[in-house]
């Protein structure tokens, strides 16, 4: 029952600091204007239904990732069969009963699968995954901070969302989760790059304000103290010159 009530409150605590940040990212991106603002932001969800040109570009990459994460598990289902039809024949030289060996070849395979998992779980999906949101923020004009924030983003939410959905529903799970993970991971890591362009902006913004208010401070001291040293430096010329007559006068 605890362990029910944490695992909400995380999930509570979650949407709400990415409700903050989306909020934060679009009040940053409506600051520094579309120009510095995130480029392949503006490729949203909703471009995948006009029937054309954004359709096409979601199917082919839908596709692609729905392609590379179903290896996966293709693959993991491979590892598991042979390590159970190898247990049911080790089982079967030992001379175990059909349900014994059965209870005996599921434990296997099951480490097995784990096992096979846990090496493939980091490699193929998400990484794929990385790389095309890396690219598809390049193509858009957007600048290598942006593509490096979002396919970052994109590597820890497909990774994250295949992993709790598998632990969740299996393989559907892992199909869902890593394609869920994959957009949101992708869309926090541009309000990330969104609200680092804004605080950006705003130091830009205030810096030349402090130099042009110090300089304002500090300028009619300095007026000052250069008509002060104008001032001696002719007093100090004119006596010279008047010593110099005298001297002259003397000859």
């Amino acid at each position: 029952m605890l362990d029910i009530q944490k695992r909400r409150v995380r999930l509570l605590l979650f949407i709400t600091a990415v409700l903050a940040l989306s909020i934060t990212a679009e009040k940053f991106r409506e600051l520094v204007g579309k120009e510095a603002a995130s480029k392949s932001g503006q490729f949203t969800f909703m471009n995948c239904f006009d029937m054309g040109s954004g359709s096409l570009a979601c199917t082919a990459k839908e596709g692609v990732k729905l392609y590379v994460n179903n290896i996966r598990s293709a693959h993991l289902e491979m590892v598991r069969q042979r390590a159970m039809e190898k247990a049911l024949a080790d089982a079967v030289t030992e001379g175990l009963t059909p349900s014994e060996a059965a209870k005996q070849a599921q434990k296997i395979s099951a480490k097995a699968t784990k096992l096979a998992a846990r090496q493939a779980k980091r490699i193929l999906g998400p990484i794929i995954s990385c790389g095309w949101d890396f690219f598809e923020a390049m193509y858009f004009g957007g600048s290598m901070t942006e593509g490096f924030l979002r396919g970052t983003g994109t590597l820890f939410g497909t990774y994250m969302g295949g992993f709790h959905g598998e632990e969740r529903f299996g393989k559907l799970g892992y199909l869902a989760g890593s394609h869920l993970g994959s957009w949101g991971g992708g869309r926090i890591g541009l309000m990330i790059y969104d609200i680092i362009s804004g605080l950006k902006f705003m130091f830009q913004s205030i810096q030349p304000e402090y130099e042009s208010s110090s300089y304002a401070e500090d300028g009619p001291e300095y007026a000052e103290s250069y008509t002060n040293q104008e001032d001696s430096t002719y007093y100090e010329t004119s006596e010279e010159k008047q010593e110099e007559s005298k001297w002259f006068g003397l000859f």
